[in-house]
């Protein structure tokens, strides 16, 4: 078994999470980073323009509007940017899980019945077209002739949609107007294959997590993709199955018996380290991919001031695979908030970030605190 130490790792995830910067292909991105948090649109623009060489968004947005990327609810129920191909493999391993069908989910939102309405209104009313929330509220109440679904449909965290988004009956349409639009990725996305089997699925979705932020247990993987929700007869099969196809290979991390990628093996054992500094936004990946309760990345005792009320993920200065603080815009420019217990960073490439994050919000650039970069 293969032995590596968590400097190695985190340096090896740096560059996969593409913070070296490689190129300008916001599509890219979004693909290995396993999809992007959109909840907030800035914070994925962001998150994508920290990982290419001119901090832009007009090629994200481009993509989105080509159609190549998709927005809908996936992992851990948020939005995200999904590349268009690989889209709907992440929504039938979300929808193995049934989660709506547990009677606590019920009895606080809709019931099986009243869901299995809403889904055949859904499908038929958005064949071909694209509605608002409002517009497609009415239009399911009306369909299904059931007025006790409209305080649920009318809800802004999409509760009672997001099994339908899961089940491959719904996405979200263009966002002209700063509207919300919900349409059929059938009828929307170029090339929409329809869901495959979660065995299929999984093969695709778990070398994806994996080629970001492995080597990782499937508990770990399970936490990013539904809150631990999935059914453990069928996570424990899923990378059962791609161990003994030659996919999956177990590593010794320091003690800790996780999955790699098979491919990953040599570029793991023998990583090209990456010393430069990030600031990263608000919701992003270098943090919700191992999730915050990951000590190798985020300090145990400073989870708190990453993972904040609300569920607010902070912004957080990255230096080699681990945060090193939390910065943010104010009306003087960019305030950084390192934690000294992390070690100085590099004064010439914490400059040139803070730089580079002012010059793309039009801000002044303040980074002259010497007690906190060397």
């Amino acid at each position: 078994m293969l032995s590596l130490g968590w400097n190695d790792v985190l340096s090896w995830r740096s560059r996969r999470q593409r913070l070296h910067r490689p190129d300008g292909d916001p599509l890219g991105v979004v693909r290995a980073l396993a999809g992007v948090q959109a909840q907030v649109t800035a914070s994925a623009e962001q998150a994508v323009a920290a990982r290419t060489p001119v901090a832009d968004p007009a090629p994200l947005r481009a993509a989105v509007a080509e159609r190549r990327l998709v927005k809908t609810w996936a992992a851990r129920g948020t939005l995200h940017l999904l590349d268009a191909a690989e889209a709907p493999a992440h929504l039938a391993l979300l929808a193995a899980s049934r989660t709506w069908e547990k009677g606590s989910w019920q009895r606080t939102f809709v019931t099986t019945d009243q869901l299995a309405k809403i889904a055949a209104a859904a499908w038929d009313i958005l064949d071909g077209t694209v509605l608002s929330r409002d517009e497609l509220t009415n239009a399911i109440v009306e369909h299904a002739g059931d007025p006790s679904l409209e305080e649920h449909l009318r809800s802004g965290w999409g509760t009672v949609l997001k099994p339908l988004a899961w089940q491959g009956l719904l996405v979200y349409g263009p966002s002209g107007d700063n509207r919300v639009t919900f349409t059929r990725p059938d009828t929307f996305v170029p090339g929409w294959t329809g869901l495959p089997s979660p065995e299929s699925a999984a093969g695709v979705v778990i070398a994806s997590y994996l080629g970001a932020y492995g080597p990782a247990s499937p508990a770990t993987f399970d936490q990013w993709l539904i809150r631990g929700a999935s059914k453990r007869a069928q996570l424990k099969a899923w990378f059962a199955a791609l161990t003994s196809a030659g996919v999956l290979t177990e590593v010794d991390v320091e003690g800790e018996v996780l999955y790699a990628r098979t491919e990953d093996l040599a570029s793991l054992a023998d990583p090209e380290p990456f010393d430069e500094v990030r600031l990263l936004p608000a919701f992003d990946q270098f943090v919700l991919g191992p999730g915050t309760s990951d000590t190798h990345v985020v300090p145990a005792a400073r989870r708190a001031e990453i993972s904040r009320a609300g569920g607010w993920i902070a912004p957080v200065i990255a230096y080699r695979g681990r945060v090193c603080g939390t910065w943010e815009r104010t009306a003087a420019g960019v305030t950084l908030n390192p934690f000294p217990e992390q070690g100085r960073l590099p004064k010439r490439s914490l400059d040139a970030e803070v730089a580079r994050v002012a010059q793309s919000a039009g801000t002044a650039s303040t980074s002259d605190d010497s007690r906190n970069s060397t």
